[in-house]
């Protein structure tokens, strides 16, 4: 069966993977993914990605990352979905729990954080939002 949503699957992935204490989770390898991971790392919420080759198929390798023995994403959830794509301006970017958290955002100019896309002046589509 097709996957519809691979970027939610990534996210949920993550999720379950940090709920059970894991080390790192797989993931299937696609552009979009590694630039979200990009992000992620970027910002703090995971350790590193990088590409495992092991398997039939390419996937990524995400180490997540814990504080005290917490994850460090609390929470993550996909805003813009196969069936409903949500799109802002850079002067429109949701600000998640007055900045303590992020958005991910898909812009012509890449993936970028809510922060990155603000100070390049650019919006796109609303990928994720994290905190």
């Amino acid at each position: 069966m097709a996957m519809t949503d691979p970027l939610g699957d990534m996210l949920t992935r993550i999720r379950n993977g940090q709920r059970a204490k894991k080390d790192s989770v797989l993931s299937p390898a696609s552009k979009l993914r590694a630039n979200v991971l990009e992000v992620l790392q970027r910002e703090g919420y995971i350790r590193g990605f990088s590409e495992d080759a092991s398997g039939k198929h390419p996937a990524l390798r995400i180490e997540l990352k814990y504080f005290e023995g917490e994850p460090a994403i609390k929470h993550v959830a996909r805003v813009s979905k196969p069936g409903r794509r949500v799109y802002s301006g850079s002067k429109e970017l949701p600000i998640v729990r007055n900045g303590l958290g992020i958005t991910i955002v898909s812009t012509p100019r890449g993936v970028l954080s809510d922060n990155e896309a603000r100070t390049h002046n650019v919006g796109g589509e609303v990928l994720a939002e994290v905190f």
